[in-house]
């Protein structure tokens, strides 16, 4: 148990290898990870958690679903798995906990790798929009799995037959009804998306500010929601952080594009190993 909830994590590779943890997005889950799995397995140990209210973890009953609640659970999860020094991937939402960790326990991360989200990126722009208005039309069931199929195939047109049958798999379960409802806490995680408590939201800037991690930021370049100037703004604020953008990808950058994906995150991890500052 972890802050009161059963968080459920998913682990590749050798127990012993280096730790990488890996935070998914505001609708992941952590197979979300599964093909970058494939690449970094045989050399390092991939933790990724299930987060608050989706996957296989406890849904929160108060609804605490902002970045003081998922990096207080990302602190108990590595302090109980007794990693003391590891790697943090973040996307989207799981970034922005990875930079608030990172520049608070600096000492613990040999290298941070962020996933297309700048600071502003979830206030203001086309893809923050994109996002609240899905959330607010997302269904809350599906009357029969092709439905939910069709559903899937809308929402993420670049995905495989494959790749969305996983999701489907790992996102939706069939109820006692025989309904499809999402495997993850639709409601709670929508309402604190498009009605947040405003004390609660994060400004990111100090945070990236205060980085002395190594950090990269892979970015998509058809993304709607990782603006390029901010990133590049980041870059000269701070001069730990390097920045990539990869060809053809939206925001879901490990989805669109994995081989180029997993190349940039494994070169990256190999340019700073755990025993390096």
């Amino acid at each position: 148990m972890i802050n009161g909830l059963r968080l459920a994590v998913r682990e590749w590779g050798p127990p012993d290898a280096p730790p990488v943890v890996l935070l998914h997005g505001l609708r992941g889950y952590s197979s979300t990870w599964r093909t970058l799995a494939r690449t970094l397995a045989p050399s390092h140990r991939l933790i990724a958690v299930d987060q608050r209210g989706r996957g296989d973890s406890d849904w929160d009953p108060g609804r605490n679903y902002y970045t003081d609640s998922y990096l207080a659970d990302l602190e108990g999860v590595v302090d109980s798995l007794g990693l003391t020094r590891f790697h943090l991937i973040g996307h989207s939402m799981g970034g922005t906990t990875s930079y608030v960790y990172a520049a608070k326990h600096p000492t613990r991360l040999a290298a941070l790798i962020i996933e297309d989200i700048a600071p502003g990126s979830s206030a203001r722009g086309a893809g923050a929009e994109r996002i609240v208005a899905e959330m607010a039309a997302l269904p809350r069931e599906f009357a029969t799995w092709g439905e939910a199929r069709a559903y899937w195939r809308k929402s993420r047109p670049m995905l495989s037959a494959e790749a969305i049958e996983q999701r489907m798999a790992e996102s939706l379960r069939e109820d006692a009804k025989g309904r499809i409802a999402w495997r993850y806490d639709a409601e709670g995680i929508s309402h604190t998306r498009i009605a947040p408590n405003p004390q609660r939201i994060v400004d990111l800037w100090p945070a990236v500010e205060a980085l002395r991690v190594p950090t990269l930021v892979i970015r998509g370049e058809r993304s709607d929601f990782c603006a390029a100037d901010t990133v590049r703004e980041m870059t000269r604020r701070n001069s730990n952080i390097s920045s990539v953008t990869v060809a053809g990808a939206s925001h879901y950058v490990h989805d669109d594009a994995p081989i180029p994906y997993a190349q940039h995150v494994g070169r990256f991890l190999a340019a700073h190993p755990l025993g390096s500052s």
